[in-house]
Protein backbone atom coordinates (compact mmCIF):
# COMPACT_ATOMS: atom_id res chain seq x y z
CA UNK A 1 0.00 0.00 0.00
CA UNK A 2 1.52 3.30 -1.09
CA UNK A 3 1.16 6.20 1.31
CA UNK A 4 1.99 9.87 1.17
CA UNK A 5 3.79 11.12 4.30
CA UNK A 6 4.52 14.75 5.20
CA UNK A 7 5.64 16.46 8.43
CA UNK A 8 5.48 20.22 9.05
CA UNK A 9 5.40 22.79 11.89
CA UNK A 10 1.96 23.94 13.00
CA UNK A 11 0.41 25.36 16.17
CA UNK A 12 3.84 25.62 17.75
CA UNK A 13 4.40 21.87 17.39
CA UNK A 14 5.00 19.24 14.73
CA UNK A 15 2.16 17.82 12.64
CA UNK A 16 2.24 14.78 10.39
CA UNK A 17 -0.16 13.57 7.69
CA UNK A 18 -0.14 10.04 6.30
CA UNK A 19 -2.57 9.33 3.46
CA UNK A 20 -3.12 6.31 1.25
CA UNK A 21 -4.54 6.22 -2.27
CA UNK A 22 -8.06 7.50 -3.04
CA UNK A 23 -10.80 4.89 -3.41
CA UNK A 24 -13.62 7.06 -4.72
CA UNK A 25 -13.85 8.67 -8.19
CA UNK A 26 -13.06 12.36 -8.27
CA UNK A 27 -10.90 12.42 -5.17
CA UNK A 28 -7.57 14.21 -5.49
CA UNK A 29 -4.32 12.25 -5.37
CA UNK A 30 -2.98 11.79 -1.87
CA UNK A 31 -0.25 14.42 -2.18
CA UNK A 32 -2.76 17.06 -3.36
CA UNK A 33 -5.26 16.22 -0.62
CA UNK A 34 -2.52 16.37 2.01
CA UNK A 35 -1.29 19.72 0.69
CA UNK A 36 -4.83 21.12 0.90
CA UNK A 37 -5.18 19.80 4.45
CA UNK A 38 -1.85 21.35 5.42
CA UNK A 39 -2.93 24.76 4.12
CA UNK A 40 -6.17 24.50 6.09
CA UNK A 41 -4.33 23.51 9.28
CA UNK A 42 -1.93 26.43 8.93
CA UNK A 43 -4.89 28.77 8.43
CA UNK A 44 -6.55 27.24 11.48
CA UNK A 45 -3.40 27.97 13.47
CA UNK A 46 -3.38 31.60 12.34
CA UNK A 47 -7.04 32.11 13.16
CA UNK A 48 -7.16 30.38 16.54
CA UNK A 49 -3.75 31.12 18.08
CA UNK A 50 -3.64 33.04 21.35
CA UNK A 51 -0.14 34.20 20.41
CA UNK A 52 -1.11 36.17 17.29
CA UNK A 53 -2.57 39.64 17.75
CA UNK A 54 -4.54 39.29 14.51
CA UNK A 55 -6.21 35.95 15.33
CA UNK A 56 -9.95 35.51 15.76
CA UNK A 57 -9.42 34.06 19.23
CA UNK A 58 -7.49 37.13 20.40
CA UNK A 59 -10.19 39.36 18.93
CA UNK A 60 -12.85 37.44 20.85
CA UNK A 61 -10.92 37.69 24.11
CA UNK A 62 -10.28 41.41 23.58
CA UNK A 63 -13.89 42.30 22.79
CA UNK A 64 -15.72 43.75 25.83
CA UNK A 65 -19.16 42.97 24.41
CA UNK A 66 -20.97 40.14 26.22
CA UNK A 67 -22.05 38.58 22.90
CA UNK A 68 -19.70 38.52 19.89
CA UNK A 69 -20.29 37.44 16.30
CA UNK A 70 -17.88 34.73 15.18
CA UNK A 71 -17.05 32.62 12.16
CA UNK A 72 -17.85 28.88 12.19
CA UNK A 73 -14.28 27.72 12.94
CA UNK A 74 -14.02 29.81 16.10
CA UNK A 75 -17.53 28.79 17.14
CA UNK A 76 -16.57 25.13 16.73
CA UNK A 77 -13.39 25.63 18.76
CA UNK A 78 -15.15 27.40 21.63
CA UNK A 79 -17.95 24.82 21.58
CA UNK A 80 -15.35 22.05 21.78
CA UNK A 81 -13.62 23.75 24.72
CA UNK A 82 -16.98 24.17 26.48
CA UNK A 83 -17.80 20.50 25.83
CA UNK A 84 -14.42 19.35 27.20
CA UNK A 85 -14.99 21.26 30.43
CA UNK A 86 -18.46 19.81 30.90
CA UNK A 87 -17.34 16.28 29.96
CA UNK A 88 -14.57 16.34 32.56
CA UNK A 89 -16.49 18.01 35.36
CA UNK A 90 -14.43 21.18 34.97
CA UNK A 91 -10.95 19.62 35.07
CA UNK A 92 -10.17 20.47 31.44
CA UNK A 93 -11.00 24.14 31.85
CA UNK A 94 -10.67 26.60 28.95
CA UNK A 95 -11.05 29.74 31.09
CA UNK A 96 -7.67 29.71 32.87
CA UNK A 97 -5.96 32.20 30.57
CA UNK A 98 -4.92 34.54 33.37
CA UNK A 99 -3.49 31.66 35.39
CA UNK A 100 -1.45 30.21 32.52
CA UNK A 101 -0.02 33.65 31.76
CA UNK A 102 0.82 34.18 35.42
CA UNK A 103 2.62 30.84 35.39
CA UNK A 104 4.91 32.20 32.67
CA UNK A 105 3.28 30.95 29.48
CA UNK A 106 2.56 34.29 27.82
CA UNK A 107 4.35 33.70 24.54
CA UNK A 108 4.68 30.71 22.25
CA UNK A 109 7.27 28.16 23.31
CA UNK A 110 7.71 26.84 19.78
CA UNK A 111 11.33 25.89 19.23
CA UNK A 112 12.26 26.29 22.89
CA UNK A 113 13.81 23.33 24.69
CA UNK A 114 11.61 22.33 27.64
CA UNK A 115 13.14 21.90 31.07
CA UNK A 116 14.02 18.19 31.43
CA UNK A 117 11.63 16.20 33.61
CA UNK A 118 14.46 14.66 35.63
CA UNK A 119 15.63 18.14 36.55
CA UNK A 120 12.14 19.34 37.44
CA UNK A 121 10.77 16.44 39.51
CA UNK A 122 12.96 16.80 42.63
CA UNK A 123 11.73 20.36 43.20
CA UNK A 124 8.08 19.71 42.37
CA UNK A 125 5.53 20.16 45.17
CA UNK A 126 3.59 17.42 46.97
CA UNK A 127 1.50 15.38 44.55
CA UNK A 128 -2.27 15.57 44.65
CA UNK A 129 -5.14 15.22 42.20
CA UNK A 130 -6.42 18.39 40.57
CA UNK A 131 -9.89 19.76 41.15
CA UNK A 132 -12.33 22.04 39.31
CA UNK A 133 -12.40 25.77 39.89
CA UNK A 134 -15.27 26.62 42.26
CA UNK A 135 -16.45 29.50 40.05
CA UNK A 136 -16.75 27.23 36.97
CA UNK A 137 -16.61 30.24 34.64
CA UNK A 138 -16.77 27.87 31.66
CA UNK A 139 -20.45 27.27 32.44
CA UNK A 140 -21.15 30.85 31.38
CA UNK A 141 -19.90 30.28 27.83
CA UNK A 142 -22.74 30.02 25.33
CA UNK A 143 -22.44 29.21 21.64
CA UNK A 144 -25.33 29.94 19.27
CA UNK A 145 -24.54 28.29 15.96
CA UNK A 146 -27.71 29.54 14.25
CA UNK A 147 -26.99 33.15 15.18
CA UNK A 148 -23.23 32.78 14.75
CA UNK A 149 -22.42 34.19 18.18
CA UNK A 150 -20.42 33.42 21.30
CA UNK A 151 -21.43 34.75 24.73
CA UNK A 152 -19.29 34.66 27.87
CA UNK A 153 -19.25 36.42 31.25
CA UNK A 154 -17.40 39.71 31.56
CA UNK A 155 -13.65 39.22 31.86
CA UNK A 156 -13.68 35.55 30.82
CA UNK A 157 -11.09 34.73 28.17
CA UNK A 158 -11.04 31.42 26.31
CA UNK A 159 -7.87 29.40 25.70
CA UNK A 160 -8.81 26.51 23.47
CA UNK A 161 -5.34 24.97 23.95
CA UNK A 162 -4.96 21.32 23.03
CA UNK A 163 -8.66 21.05 22.27
CA UNK A 164 -8.01 22.81 18.94
CA UNK A 165 -5.46 20.17 17.95
CA UNK A 166 -7.90 17.33 18.54
CA UNK A 167 -10.70 19.20 16.78
CA UNK A 168 -8.46 20.05 13.82
CA UNK A 169 -7.35 16.42 13.47
CA UNK A 170 -10.98 15.28 13.39
CA UNK A 171 -11.97 17.88 10.80
CA UNK A 172 -9.10 16.86 8.51
CA UNK A 173 -10.08 13.21 9.02
CA UNK A 174 -13.43 13.98 7.40
CA UNK A 175 -11.61 15.17 4.28
CA UNK A 176 -9.64 11.91 4.14
CA UNK A 177 -12.55 9.51 4.64
CA UNK A 178 -12.55 8.26 1.04
CA UNK A 179 -8.90 7.14 1.05
CA UNK A 180 -7.42 3.69 1.77
CA UNK A 181 -6.23 4.71 5.21
CA UNK A 182 -5.01 7.85 6.93
CA UNK A 183 -3.47 9.20 10.10
CA UNK A 184 -3.66 12.85 11.09
CA UNK A 185 -1.12 13.50 13.84
CA UNK A 186 -1.71 16.92 15.39
CA UNK A 187 1.26 17.01 17.78
CA UNK A 188 0.26 13.79 19.54
CA UNK A 189 -3.49 14.02 18.97
CA UNK A 190 -4.22 11.45 16.26
CA UNK A 191 -7.30 10.82 14.14
CA UNK A 192 -7.03 7.50 12.28
CA UNK A 193 -9.26 5.80 9.73
CA UNK A 194 -9.86 4.86 6.12
CA UNK A 195 -11.79 2.17 4.33
CA UNK A 196 -8.92 -0.35 4.42
CA UNK A 197 -7.36 0.58 7.75
CA UNK A 198 -9.06 -2.31 9.57
CA UNK A 199 -6.91 -4.80 7.69
CA UNK A 200 -3.76 -2.72 8.09
CA UNK A 201 -3.90 -0.68 11.31
CA UNK A 202 -1.29 1.86 12.31
CA UNK A 203 1.07 0.98 15.15
CA UNK A 204 1.04 4.09 17.32
CA UNK A 205 4.20 4.07 19.42
CA UNK A 206 4.18 5.51 22.94
CA UNK A 207 7.45 7.02 24.15
CA UNK A 208 8.44 7.05 27.82
CA UNK A 209 8.74 10.68 29.00
CA UNK A 210 11.83 10.01 31.14
CA UNK A 211 13.88 7.67 28.97
CA UNK A 212 12.62 8.23 25.44
CA UNK A 213 12.24 4.46 25.09
CA UNK A 214 9.27 3.10 23.16
CA UNK A 215 7.30 1.33 25.86
CA UNK A 216 4.15 0.37 23.99
CA UNK A 217 2.71 0.29 20.49
CA UNK A 218 -1.05 0.43 20.06
CA UNK A 219 -2.64 -0.91 16.85
CA UNK A 220 -5.31 1.59 15.80
CA UNK A 221 -7.48 1.33 12.68
CA UNK A 222 -10.11 3.96 13.49
CA UNK A 223 -10.91 6.64 16.05
CA UNK A 224 -8.58 8.76 18.13
CA UNK A 225 -5.55 8.34 20.33
CA UNK A 226 -3.82 11.18 22.16
CA UNK A 227 -1.00 11.74 24.61
CA UNK A 228 -0.79 14.46 27.25
CA UNK A 229 2.32 14.96 29.33
CA UNK A 230 4.28 17.40 31.42
CA UNK A 231 7.49 17.13 29.42
CA UNK A 232 6.38 18.96 26.27
CA UNK A 233 5.90 22.41 27.90
CA UNK A 234 7.96 22.91 31.06
CA UNK A 235 10.04 25.85 32.25
CA UNK A 236 11.61 27.42 35.33
CA UNK A 237 10.03 30.65 36.60
CA UNK A 238 11.92 33.72 37.74
CA UNK A 239 11.58 32.63 41.39
CA UNK A 240 13.22 29.29 40.59
CA UNK A 241 10.07 27.17 40.80
CA UNK A 242 9.12 24.80 38.00
CA UNK A 243 6.01 25.32 35.90
CA UNK A 244 4.28 23.53 33.05
CA UNK A 245 1.20 24.03 30.86
CA UNK A 246 -1.29 21.69 32.58
CA UNK A 247 -2.97 23.61 35.36
CA UNK A 248 -4.99 22.53 38.36
CA UNK A 249 -8.14 24.65 37.93
CA UNK A 250 -8.77 24.71 41.68
CA UNK A 251 -5.47 26.51 42.35
CA UNK A 252 -4.45 28.01 39.01
CA UNK A 253 -1.01 26.43 39.50
CA UNK A 254 0.68 23.68 37.47
CA UNK A 255 -0.76 20.31 38.42
CA UNK A 256 1.53 17.72 40.03
CA UNK A 257 -0.68 14.68 40.38
CA UNK A 258 1.79 11.79 40.45
CA UNK A 259 1.46 11.17 36.72
CA UNK A 260 3.94 12.36 34.08
CA UNK A 261 2.06 11.29 30.97
CA UNK A 262 -1.17 9.71 29.81
CA UNK A 263 -2.08 8.18 26.46
CA UNK A 264 -5.81 7.69 25.90
CA UNK A 265 -7.98 6.12 23.24
CA UNK A 266 -11.24 7.76 22.21
CA UNK A 267 -14.00 7.72 19.64
CA UNK A 268 -12.18 10.57 17.91
CA UNK A 269 -9.11 12.75 18.46
CA UNK A 270 -10.99 15.40 20.41
CA UNK A 271 -12.32 12.87 22.90
CA UNK A 272 -8.94 11.15 23.19
CA UNK A 273 -7.21 14.49 23.86
CA UNK A 274 -9.79 15.38 26.49
CA UNK A 275 -9.58 11.98 28.18
CA UNK A 276 -5.77 12.13 28.29
CA UNK A 277 -5.78 15.49 30.06
CA UNK A 278 -8.65 14.47 32.35
CA UNK A 279 -6.81 11.32 33.39
CA UNK A 280 -3.51 13.11 34.01
CA UNK A 281 -5.17 15.79 36.13
CA UNK A 282 -7.04 13.11 38.10
CA UNK A 283 -3.87 11.39 39.37
CA UNK A 284 -3.13 7.65 39.32
CA UNK A 285 -6.33 6.43 40.98
CA UNK A 286 -8.61 8.79 39.10
CA UNK A 287 -6.89 8.03 35.80
CA UNK A 288 -7.76 4.35 36.10
CA UNK A 289 -11.45 5.28 36.28
CA UNK A 290 -11.25 7.81 33.44
CA UNK A 291 -9.51 5.34 31.12
CA UNK A 292 -11.60 2.30 32.00
CA UNK A 293 -14.02 2.60 29.07
CA UNK A 294 -11.82 3.22 26.01
CA UNK A 295 -8.42 2.28 27.41
CA UNK A 296 -5.17 4.06 27.98
CA UNK A 297 -1.66 4.08 29.41
CA UNK A 298 -0.23 6.04 32.33
CA UNK A 299 3.33 6.80 33.40
CA UNK A 300 3.86 7.61 37.09
CA UNK A 301 6.49 9.86 38.62
CA UNK A 302 8.63 6.81 39.41
CA UNK A 303 8.59 5.79 35.74
CA UNK A 304 6.19 2.89 36.15
CA UNK A 305 4.03 2.19 33.09
CA UNK A 306 0.49 0.86 33.52
CA UNK A 307 -2.18 -0.14 31.00
CA UNK A 308 -5.86 0.53 31.66
CA UNK A 309 -9.17 -0.71 30.33
CA UNK A 310 -9.34 -2.23 26.84
CA UNK A 311 -5.71 -1.31 26.12
CA UNK A 312 -4.65 -4.18 28.37
CA UNK A 313 -6.01 -6.63 25.82
CA UNK A 314 -4.43 -4.96 22.80
CA UNK A 315 -1.26 -6.41 21.37
CA UNK A 316 1.80 -4.82 22.96
CA UNK A 317 5.01 -4.51 21.04
CA UNK A 318 7.22 -2.69 23.50
CA UNK A 319 5.61 -2.79 26.94
CA UNK A 320 8.12 -2.93 29.77
CA UNK A 321 8.52 -1.58 33.28
CA UNK A 322 10.93 1.34 33.21
CA UNK A 323 12.63 2.53 36.38
CA UNK A 324 12.99 6.26 36.85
Amino acid sequence: MSEYDVTFPCMGCEFRLLLGDPLEPGLAPAHEAAARARRWLEACDARLSRFRDDSELVALNSDPAPVVSARPLLINAVAAARWAAEYTGGLVDSTLMGAIEAAGYRESLAGADPLPLREALPSAPIRCAAGPHPAAAWRGIRVDRAAGTIARPAGVRVDSGGVVKGLAADLVARLFAGYERFAVDAAGDLAIGGARAAGNPYEVEVEHPLTGEHVHAVPVSSGGIATSGLNSRMWRRADGTVAHHLLDPSTGEPAWTGLLMVTALGINALEAETLAKWALLSGPDGAARVLARHGGLTVRDDGDVELHGPMRSRRSVYLSRVAA
